[in-house]
């Protein structure tokens, strides 16, 4: 059994390594595996995973206009491969300290309304990927509303009206996820932008170097929520989590109103009737020396707090009429490290006199009027809208416009769609299996990594190397635990002779010999009868030798001394027979 064992443990770890083998050939071979691009399982206003190198000019175009009219955006663009795969493409921002502008027409047009009528989605997802640190600038999406002319990438610049904007933005410690609308007012027709609450949880994707999916749902209920890495970091309500809130008050101060000038909004003021008392002292200093405290017995008043260097030595070649007198260098005095060195002055301490300038104290103020506010009067452009979801601005282009400090930028994978289903389904086919080869071919990720990496992803691989573990425990439990009454006889004995274990035949031998004893300790009632026959004649016998050796001594007491002391005979001891 105790062979058995050891072969199954062997066993295991054999298969433990052939669980291990199989998972590293099979990062390997996914690491080898040709590029796929995505597939689009459903309804996308527009998806583009950068198929091809000539999408700039073709998808995507830049813009030949000018920021602020002055500087123009100058910044190059690229279509490069991904590190981890020469076949998958991505757009590239390529120079730092420049404004970047560049832009594709969406295959649809979003319609808020028909979404919320429908009660559908919008989501907006993309990867970005900082290839260098990020030190300061953005990496958002600007989509482009509909407005009354065409859309042309070339007049694209950062005054086009965007509906949406959404993406990461950083500039030295400040980082966010900027998620900006622009609200037209219904009442007024201005357009106003509404700024999300900060989110929270991604700060690492500025420095990791890896690929990131950033994602945003919009429900037709008014809702939203921002994913990184399809974790969540951010979630609200139009209604509730956007400042300026969507929805005006209904009531504003009115501009035309002023304070009066007669009214007081001090609440207290100084007593004009306090006066300072005379023995007020407004000249007491703070602090005072303590007059109580003494020079510690190891203050060193002669000492100074720089000496020369008792070990420096004139160097051969001074010449005192050419350099002059020599002089050892300065040192810090070695008796002086603790500061006890120089005149001495007794310490400070608070002056119980002080009392500092005088002032009245402050009384309630009797003319106090209250804290002035101007008069309420209705907002005129006061407008309330349930469905601001509904409201949004239409979307004809997607749009990048940026400036930033940090170079090759990747953005890959952008998908505008009504479903996060289908956003996910698109992930799943490109960025999920991006992120893990990026992690995998990392040089800090080691073969245990590796495997923990890949076994997050694939489950199973939990479930045999359980079973690897377990199968020999539960064969062992089986055989040595439950069937231990199924050993051969020459085992026992074999064990039995090694261990001096009790085996049956051992208790049956025993049980046998104290059968054999119970009955040679019971002896047959004749038996009893004849030891006592024998026990009495022994006695008789006894008495006799007695009365014989009495006479015999009789007579040698009688015999002449003499005689007795050269025939001396031996004595014979009387000897009872034990009982």
């Amino acid at each position: 059994l105790q062979h058995y064992f050891i072969q199954s443990n062997l066993s295991m770890l054999r298969m433990l390594l052939g669980i291990l083998g199989v998972v590293i050939l099979t990062i390997q071979a996914q690491e080898n595996e040709p590029f796929k691009l995505p597939t689009l399982n459903g309804n996308a206003f527009f998806a583009d995973p950068f198929a091809s190198s000539e999408s700039i000019g073709s998808t995507w175009g830049l813009s030949s206009a000018s920021k602020d009219g002055s500087s123009k955006f100058d910044g190059q663009w690229a279509i490069e491969s991904s590190s981890v795969n020469p076949s998958d493409l991505g757009l590239v921002v390529k120079d730092k300290a420049k404004h970047h502008a560049i832009s594709a027409k969406v295959n649809k047009k979003v319609d808020f309304a028909e979404l919320h009528d429908a009660q559908k989605q919008f989501v907006v997802q993309y990867e970005i990927k900082y290839q260098d640190n990020m030190e300061c600038g953005g990496s958002y999406l600007k989509l482009v509303a509909e407005s009354d002319e065409a859309f042309s990438p070339d007049t694209f610049n950062d005054k086009s009206l965007y509906s949406i904007m959404f993406g990461p933005d950083k500039c030295g410690l400040d980082s966010k996820i900027h998620f900006i609308i622009n609200y037209k007012n219904a009442v007024n027709g201005k357009v106003e932008e509404k700024h999300a609450k900060t989110s929270s949880n991604f700060k690492e994707i500025f420095t990791d170097g890896k690929s990131h999916l950033i994602t945003l749902v919009l429900d037709y209920d008014n809702s939203f929520e921002i994913f990184v890495d399809q974790n969540s970091v951010n979630s609200g309500s139009l209604l509730n989590d956007m400042s300026p809130a969507i929805n005006p008050p209904a009531e504003i101060d009115d501009p035309s109103d002023e304070k009066p000038s007669d009214w007081d909004d001090k609440e207290k003021i100084p007593d004009p009737m306090a006066t300072k008392p005379d023995d007020w002292d407004e000249d007491a200093p703070k602090f005072i020396e303590d007059t109580e405290a003494t020079m510690p017995e190891d203050w060193l008043e002669n000492e100074e707090d720089i000496v020369p260097d008792p070990e420096a030595v004139k160097p051969e070649e001074w010449d005192d009429e050419m350099d002059g007198e020599w002089e050892a260098p300065m040192v810090e005095n070695p008796k002086c490290e603790a500061g006890n060195c120089g005149p001495w002055t007794p310490p400070q301490i608070p002056n119980p006199e002080y009392k500092g300038k005088w002032a009245p104290p402050l009384i309630d103020n009797p003319n106090y009027s209250g804290i002035w506010a101007p008069r309420k009067i209705e907002n005129p452009d006061f407008f309330e809208d349930p469905t601001p979801f509904a409201s949004l601005l239409p979307i004809t282009a997607v749009g990048i416009e940026m400036w930033t400090m940090t170079k090759d930028i990747m953005f890959d994978n952008i998908i505008l769609t009504d479903s996060k289903t289908v956003a996910d389904d698109w992930a799943s086919e490109s960025w999920s299996k991006k992120a893990l080869l990026e992690k995998l071919s990392s040089p800090s990720e080691g073969y245990v990594n590796q495997f923990l990496t890949f076994a997050g992803e694939n489950p199973v691989v939990w479930v045999l190397l359980a079973g690897a573990v377990l199968l020999p425990v539960i064969i062992y439990i089986l055989c040595c635990r439950g069937g231990s009454t199924g050993e051969s006889a020459a085992d026992l004995a074999a064990e039995a002779k090694k261990t001096d274990k009790v085996t049956p035949d051992d208790d049956k031998v025993e049980e046998e010999k104290e059968g054999e004893n119970e009955e040679e300790d019971m002896p047959d009632l004749e038996d009893v009868n004849k030891e006592a026959e024998d026990e009495a004649e022994e006695e008789e016998e006894g008495e006799e030798e007695e009365v014989k050796e009495d006479e015999e001594e009789k007579e040698e007491e009688e015999a002449p001394k003499e005689e007795k002391v050269e025939e001396q005979a031996p004595v014979k001891r009387r000897t009872r027979k034990a009982d």
